[in-house]
C-alpha cells in the first residue's frame, strides 16, 4: 500500500484512563470459588457486546465454575493494549485489528494468544431502501459512518476503500461513532448517507433493514474484491449467506477476514484449557443464541489460527485431546 492511501491506524484510548483495576483470572482459587475472567468487548450497541454476553451466559451454563465478566471498552484497538498491559484476561479482536497488531503497522509487534475463533467478519456499507446508491462508487463525495472509533470494522473500511484507489478522508465525508449503535439512526434521519459494518447478524444493519423504510447492503463487485485482494492479500472473499439479515435472500460476497477471541499471555494454561473445552462442548448452545456465533467452533479456531498466529497452549492441549491437533 502507498503512503498517499495507506489506512489510519485507530489511535487506542489512553490506559490512563482506565479506572479500577481489573482481576485476573489464575488457578489459585480454592474449589468453592469461581474462576473469574474478564473479557473486554466494545461500545454498546455493536456486535462484540452482543456476543460477548452470549458467550460468557454459554461458558457458564457449561461449566459453572467458570465466570466471564464483560467488560465494554473502545474496541478492538483498545482491547490489544488491554491485554498487553495485562488490565483483562480476554478480548475481542476485529482480524484487521489483529494483522495491524501481529505484524507491526504503525505499531511494535505484539504476539498474543489465540483463544477461538469468532466469526468472519465480510465488509459492507448499508443504504437506506430509496437511496440512489447502488455501488461503492456511488458513494463517493458521500456521507459515510465507518463505525466506532476504537472499532477494528474501521481498519477494514479503510483497507477495503484503499484497494479500490480511494481514500476515506479525501473521498468521502466520514464520521467516527461514539457507540456503535448509533449508526443506524443517523442513516435513517440522513445525517449520514451509508453505514459501515461487517458479518452476520452484526446490530446495526439488522436494525436498518428491519426498520422504517428498510435498508440495502452493497458490497464490492467481483473485480472490485480482486483489485482488494490484490492489494491486501491477508483480506480474503467471504460470503454472507442469505438470510443474515432481513429481506436479505441472496448470499452476497465481499472480503475480510475472522475476528478472533484472543488472551493475555500470561493466561494460565489451566484456564485456557477450561476455557477452550467450555467452549467446545457450547458450540450448539452459542450458535442457537446468535446467527454469526455458529463460526465458533473449534474446526474453524484451528483454521483460523493458520497463518495468523498461534493457539495458547492451553488451547492446543484440548485440541489435542480431541483429535484436532497432533
Amino acid at each position: 500500500m502507498n503512503s498517499a492511501h495507506r489506512p489510519v491506524v485507530v489511535t487506542a484510548i489512553v490506559l490512563a484512563a482506565i479506572t479500577a483495576p481489573v482481576p485476573r483470572a489464575s488457578t489459585g482459587q480454592s474449589p468453592a470459588e469461581p474462576l473469574v475472567v474478564t473479557l473486554a468487548t466494545a461500545t454498546p450497541g455493536g456486535g462484540f457486546p452482543l456476543y460477548g454476553e452470549a458467550l460468557a451466559d454459554v461458558v457458564g451454563q457449561i461449566d459453572p465454575s467458570i465466570q466471564i465478566r464483560t467488560r465494554n471498552t473502545a474496541g478492538s484497538t483498545e482491547n490489544i493494549p488491554l491485554l498487553e498491559h495485562n488490565d483483562v484476561d480476554l478480548a475481542l479482536v476485529q482480524g484487521e485489528a489483529v494483522h495491524e497488531a501481529f505484524a507491526g503497522v504503525g505499531r511494535p509487534p505484539v504476539a498474543l494468544p489465540i483463544l477461538s475463533a469468532m466469526y468472519s467478519t465480510p465488509g459492507f456499507f448499508a443504504v437506506r431502501a430509496d437511496a440512489r446508491y447502488r455501488s461503492i462508487g456511488d458513494l463517493r463525495g458521500s456521507r459515510i459512518a465507518l463505525g466506532a472509533r476504537g472499532s477494528g470494522l474501521v481498519i477494514l473500511a479503510r483497507y477495503v476503500l484503499d484497494g479500490l484507489g480511494l481514500d476515506a478522508d479525501r473521498d468521502f465525508t466520514p464520521t467516527l461513532l461514539e457507540r456503535a449503535g448509533d449508526g443506524p439512526q443517523m442513516v435513517r434521519d440522513g445525517r449520514v448517507d451509508a453505514l459501515w459494518g461487517g458479518g452476520a447478524g452484526w446490530p446495526g444493519f439488522a436494525d436498518l433493514l428491519a426498520g422504517p423504510g428498510g435498508a440495502r447492503l452493497i458490497a464490492p463487485s467481483a473485480q472490485e474484491i480482486a483489485k482488494i485482494v490484490a492489494a491486501h492479500p491477508f483480506l480474503k472473499p467471504l460470503v454472507l449467506p442469505a438470510g443474515a439479515y432481513p429481506q436479505q435472500t441472496a448470499p452476497i460476497t465481499s472480503v475480510g477476514s475472522w475476528s478472533l477471541i484472543l488472551t493475555r499471555a500470561a493466561l494460565p494454561d489451566e484456564v485456557a484449557y477450561r476455557l477452550a473445552k467450555a467452549l467446545h462442548l457450547g458450540e450448539s448452545a452459542l450458535a442457537a443464541r446468535l446467527p454469526q456465533a455458529r463460526e465458533t467452533t473449534a474446526k474453524n479456531s484451528v483454521a483460523a489460527a493458520m497463518g495468523v498466529g498461534a493457539l495458547h497452549p492451553g488451547v492446543s492441549r484440548y485440541f489435542r485431546e480431541i483429535g484436532l491437533l497432533r
